[in-house]
């Protein structure tokens, strides 16, 4: 019962992650203009994603544009957008193995080949989760550097955006969920005793049984 329960946890961890995954994904934000000029006034705000780049005016309206060529984009969003696509992938996979795998699920008969299934969709998940985390600290490290990079125009500094946050609490998830996934196993249902049976009656050469037996 502990060992499904753990299961089902880790399961609905690994889930929610893929959701904060995918989110992260599309969202146009892992880039946001930097004020950090004098004059707080502005009357724009660009913030840049993996697909596409928004910029809001003062005045609420917002215009979006998807990147035209993906040769010119800077080398950590080359980065990003495919591993994050990879990890996405994994994630799917990752869940369909462990529902293969499930308790109560009956994809598999045999329990011990269950309990190694949804191991293997735990590891699968780990894997996933790290090749999410890379991008956001590639792009986290890029952002900070340009940022106080002197030879950078204060115009074309940005800061972290929501996006990266929310993706290292997808990342988080992925890892915890997939560890309980590898954790959890059925217990054995094998005792520590072996049995033991008495021996076989013999009758004797007339035929009756021994009255030894019955004692």
């Amino acid at each position: 019962m502990a060992s499904a329960a753990l299961e089902i946890l880790g399961l609905i961890l690994c889930v929610l992650g893929t959701l904060l995954e995918m989110v992260v994904c599309w969202l146009p934000s892992w880039k946001v203009t930097a004020f950090i000029e004098a004059n707080i006034v502005v009357a724009l705000t660009i913030s840049e994603g993996l697909w596409m780049s928004c910029a809001v005016q003062s005045t609420g309206q917002m215009q979006c544009k998807i990147h035209d060529s993906m040769l010119a984009l800077s080398h950590d969003l080359q980065a990003a957008r495919a591993l994050t696509v990879i990890s996405s992938v994994l994630c799917v996979i990752g869940l369909m193995v462990v529902i293969a795998g499930a308790q109560c699920t009956n994809c598999i008969k045999t329990e011990n080949v269950k309990a190694r299934v949804v191991n293997v969709g735990g590891v699968i998940y780990i894997i996933s989760a790290i090749f999410m985390l890379v991008p956001l600290c590639w792009m986290a490290n890029s952002i900070i550097s340009d940022f106080y990079n002197p030879q950078v125009p204060a115009s074309q500094k940005r800061e972290i955006g929501a996006a990266l946050y929310i993706g290292w609490a997808a990342t988080a998830l992925l890892l915890l969920g997939g560890s309980m996934l590898c954790c959890s196993c059925p217990a054995s249902r094998n005792s520590g005793y072996s049995a033991q049976y008495a021996p076989t009656k013999r009758s004797t050469p007339n035929g009756d049984y021994d009255k030894r037996n019955y004692v």
